[in-house]
């Protein structure tokens, strides 16, 4: 992985830095390896996983096929 450094901003880089490692999920991987998992644990985490990521593309063909509606967009607005 490599982020450039532009015009000294370090800061910016680290930011680029983490959204690149979140995105690559390392940051869920160091968590997981921090400590032992359990074989069975190991099974029943990813099974939910699994059963998570299915749900997830059902109810994205349900949308594109126009059966569930699409998700409300986040208005970003200044509460007064």
């Amino acid at each position: 992985m490599r982020v450039d450094v532009r015009d000294n901003n370090v800061d910016q880089a680290l930011r680029v830095l983490k959204k690149k490692m979140q995105r690559e999920g390392l940051f869920r991987e160091m968590k997981a390896r921090s400590a032992y998992e359990k074989p069975s644990e190991k099974r029943a985490r990813e099974k939910a996983d699994a059963i998570r990521r299915s749900r997830k593309l059902a109810r994205k063909q349900a949308q594109r096929e126009g059966l569930l509606p699409a998700p409300k967009k986040k208005t970003i607005g200044r509460a007064r």
